[in-house]
């Protein structure tokens, strides 16, 4: 294990630089960059699935100032806006239900009103889902796609790969994530894992867990804590772009 983690220190340190993220290497924390803001940051983490080419063409679509706007005005600009599994009214129910928040309070703290309790970053993120949904009150499945379940397990269960980035851009401070919040320690955090993540990590001796699922983010955030027990997910965009750019 001792090659694989002078493996990935170095692509830590090769990463983490403003060069990284780019128009030739596109991630979808490049928009979230632009505005730097919780709200417009969590839009481009659940938004995050599929061709990054069409996600960062979507995200660039969108108009962020509309999350300080009427409920009509939302309505209105985004009734022809979709993508992939959202329509429009999907689209819409997200940008209300976060402007709404914003008049109230912030998503940093609802998510620290859950993950305070036992320091469970699963509590946060189901914080957020059920207030979300509390404050503008929408179903279809591509809209509980995008928010995803409250969920209370981690076997069987979906990896919530995009609120589990939302969480590092969020905590993490460094030349790729955004470091917004404080309160939250980067050690609880929970890999986000994809199938670059995924696979990487499988051939890498990292992850035995066959299963896609969160109960794999758990067990490879803990081997990760090996390496660097109070920062686990600096190794994250690493494995993702050597997964993403095939280098093994």
């Amino acid at each position: 294990m001792s090659d694989i983690k002078r493996l990935l220190d170095a692509e830590v340190l090769k990463r983490d630089c403003d060069g990284e993220i780019c128009l030739e290497r596109l991630d979808p924390i490049i928009v979230a960059h632009r505005h730097n803001d919780e709200a417009v940051s969590l839009v481009c983490a659940l938004f995050a699935y599929g061709n990054v080419k069409q996600i960062v063409k979507f995200l660039d679509s969108l108009d962020f100032s509309l999350l300080h706007s009427s409920d009509n005005e939302i309505k209105r600009a985004l009734k022809k806006h979709y993508y992939r599994f959202q329509k429009s009214e999907d689209v819409i129910a997200l940008f209300i239900a976060l402007k709404r928040l914003k008049e109230q309070t912030s998503l940093e703290d609802v998510f620290k009103s859950g993950y305070s309790r036992e320091n469970s970053v699963i509590d946060g993120i189901n914080e957020l889902i059920k207030t979300l949904n509390s404050l503008y009150p929408h179903s279809s499945k591509g809209y509980d796609f995008l928010l995803s379940r409250v969920t209370m397990k981690t076997k069987g269960t979906g990896a919530l790969k995009r609120w589990m980035m939302y969480l590092r851009w969020m905590v993490r401070d460094d030349n790729i994530d955004m470091g917004l919040w404080s309160g939250v320690d980067t050690k609880d955090l929970i890999i986000p894992l994809d199938t670059h993540t995924f696979n990487v990590s499988r051939r890498l001796g990292l992850l035995t867990r066959k299963r896609y699922d969160l109960e794999a983010a758990v067990e490879l955030t803990c081997k990760l804590k090996e390496f660097d027990a109070e920062d686990p997910l600096k190794y994250d965009f690493a494995l993702y772009r050597i997964g993403q750019e095939k280098l093994f």
